[in-house]
């Protein structure tokens, strides 16, 4: 089982989510504050540090955190808990969404947030691929959690009746 805690951190109120278990953890999303995420993690092993796509504040205090704990972000080699990478592109081209199937929780990213999804209006996002993205997404468990990466948590459930309307 793991456990799912949450810091919101720069001034877009980014979501950093530090998944554990058994006292080894991933942080996901390294915002902002590298000094807060270090402390917060003082009671983990941290073991990878995994990121939803590189718009700055998702990242702002990646450099600091993979020197901190010697770690690259997304090396999937070192890969100690059971989730899954999905290809997510839209909001941006290297999109990504981790998937935890014993749990059935999917960090999202800025791909679908509570009642409404990511923008495609940035350089490298693209309108076809978000709606593919969310058809994709929809296959997963109806009763997933999803953690976006702003805001507050949702349903696969709760969102997938939206779908349409994107």
């Amino acid at each position: 089982m793991i456990k799912v805690e949450k810091l919101i951190l720069g001034y877009l109120d980014t979501n950093c989510y530090i998944v554990s278990s058994n006292n080894k953890a991933i942080i996901i999303d390294p915002a902002d504050n590298y000094e807060q995420i270090i402390n917060f993690c003082k009671k983990y092993e941290v073991i990878e540090i995994i990121v939803t796509h590189h718009h700055f504040d998702h990242i702002g205090a990646l450099k600091e955190i993979e020197k901190y704990y010697n770690l690259k972000r997304n090396d999937f080699s070192k890969k100690t808990l059971n989730y899954e990478i999905i290809k997510t592109p839209g909001h941006t081209d290297d999109s990504i969404s981790i998937f935890f199937p014993d749990e059935k929780i999917l960090f999202s990213g800025d791909l679908i947030f509570y009642h409404a999804i990511g923008r495609y209006d940035f350089p490298n996002s693209n309108y076809e691929n978000l709606k593919e993205s969310l058809n994709i997404i929809s296959k997963l468990p109806i009763n997933t959690i999803i953690y976006p990466g702003h805001g507050k948590e949702t349903t696969l459930k709760e969102e997938i009746p939206r779908f349409k309307y994107y």
